[in-house]
């Protein structure tokens, strides 16, 4: 949806203390085009350095979400998975039969949803939206 993030630049902004394994790790992430899960973060990292274990990607992208450099999603596959902390804010469709995953911008969407808020007598200070859909029949 938009440019790569670069993630190493920004963990050494937050202070986080960059070995060669983060550095890595970083750099799968920024790269991705997908919403990986920690075993596929671990498979392209190890493909870079084979002396990356799957609990150094566990605890690097934990020090990562808790920096706010990487957000955290549940898709409903019983799976966590990253994606670099967007510039934009977005939203996702799931598709549940082939798990593809696509982001999008809806400014109507924002809207109504500030709109619900107020008038159910809140501020919107964040959201997400995750809609689980099928692709309709092209064929009907």
């Amino acid at each position: 949806m938009e440019e790569a993030i670069d993630l190493e630049t920004l963990c050494q902004q937050k202070g986080l203390r960059m070995t060669d394994q983060r550095r890595t790790i970083a750099a799968v992430l920024s790269k991705a085009k997908d919403h990986p899960d920690i075993e596929e973060i671990h498979r392209r990292a190890a493909l870079r350095d084979s002396r990356i274990s799957l609990a150094t990607v566990y605890r690097t992208m934990n020090l990562m979400e808790e920096l706010g450099l990487v957000d955290r999603h549940e898709f409903g596959d019983g799976r966590a998975r990253f994606e670099a902390a967007p510039d934009a804010h977005h939203d996702h469709i799931i598709n549940v039969e082939t798990g593809e995953i696509v982001e999008f911008v809806d400014p109507e969407l924002e809207i109504l949803q500030r709109q619900i808020a107020e008038r159910l007598g809140y501020r919107l200070v964040d959201h997400r939206v995750e809609l689980f859909a099928v692709r309709l029949n092209q064929d009907e």
